[in-house]
């Protein structure tokens, strides 16, 4: 069961949610570190524990708050409560250094990180919006830490400008009753289930993704439907006509009117194929050479001709199958 052990940074027990983990998880080994950005006994692993170390929770004190500009449906990624996660995608973004970036981290300093948020919110002119699920899925860490549920409310008394996140997961019970105040933009990312069965384990399936969106909805938070990211396995157009044939059947008119999508393709790595052919030999060859080409260090994108046939497909599956819904963005 999660958490196997956890590796954590002495001083971070000083703080009210370190304290909170240690009672916790108080039946689970307890092994200090200097560092979470760095232990060593996890780098000296081969490519093949990838899935066992996704066991491991680190605890930490968060150092860097730097904020990055965006310009998608937030103004800003934030680095937020946590980083990485305990399921595994086999394409997943932030898996840069296996050894860094497979487990799940939390950080104990939350109030630092919220007064940074509020303090920016309230000297801008505009409302501005906060990615802080970039790093991590936020509704997986708040099963182990109600950090989420307290960003929530928290955030919502300030007022000013909005919180956003994307999650996998369908644990959303504990932010319906929350008092949000329309200051938080709940979105759900979505696969067919074939894609999620094979290339996104330890998620949730796509009948109960679908509905913790329509719960988030009748609670009125603002919501969006995250397509992503598109993985053109054999069948794709098969695979992707069947998800918004379930899309249509299953969103609440309530959801389809509030509503908007993001596409966001997948792109792959160098270091994605050396972790999975190891770690997973059984599982799915996401990399295609007829269908992708090398984009930047050691990337694999789709080809342009392959997307450019690929979003026009799917925004003909919108239009039909829910029509009046606003694409923001394909990428």
């Amino acid at each position: 069961m999660f958490p196997d052990k956890i590796y954590y940074e002495p001083n971070a027990l000083s703080y009210e949610l370190g304290k909170s983990l240690k009672e916790k998880y108080a039946d689970k080994p307890w092994i200090p570190i200097q560092s979470h950005n760095n232990i060593d006994e996890l780098r000296k692993n081969q490519n093949k524990e990838f899935s066992r170390m996704k066991q491991h929770l680190i605890v930490g004190i968060r150092k860097t708050h730097k904020f990055v500009p965006n310009c998608k449906v937030s103004d800003y990624l934030v680095p937020f409560t946590s980083s990485g996660c305990s399921a595994i995608c086999l394409y997943c973004y932030l898996v840069c250094n296996y050894n860094k970036c497979s487990y799940l981290r939390v950080f104990v300093n939350r109030e630092q990180m919220m007064h940074k948020i509020i303090k920016t919110a309230n000297l801008s002119e505009n409302e501005l919006t906060f990615e802080i699920g970039s790093n991590s899925d936020l509704i997986l860490e708040n099963t182990v830490t109600d950090n989420l549920s307290w960003t929530v409310e928290t955030f919502a008394k300030n007022g000013r400008g909005f919180l956003t996140f994307p999650t996998k997961f369908d644990m959303v019970d504990p932010i319906i009753p929350l008092e949000h105040k329309g200051r938080v933009i709940f979105r759900m990312s979505v696969n067919p289930q074939r894609i999620i069965n094979r290339v996104e384990f330890g998620t949730s399936p796509l009948k109960n993704r679908i509905a913790a969106l329509n719960k988030v909805c009748e609670a009125d938070y603002k919501a969006g439907l995250l397509i992503a990211p598109i993985v053109l396995t054999e069948n794709w157009k098969e695979d992707y006509t069947k998800l918004f044939e379930q899309l249509a059947d299953e969103l609440t008119e309530k959801t389809k009117k509030q509503i908007f999508i993001e596409i966001i393709f997948m792109t792959y790595s160098y270091i994605h194929r050396a972790i999975n052919n190891e770690a997973f030999p059984k599982a799915v060859e996401l990399y295609d050479k007829e269908k992708m080409t090398v984009r930047g260090r050691g990337k694999y994108t789709y080809k342009t001709n392959v997307r450019e046939e690929c979003e026009a497909f799917l925004r003909g599956l919108i239009v039909a199958k829910l029509p009046g819904v606003p694409i923001l963005y394909v990428v």
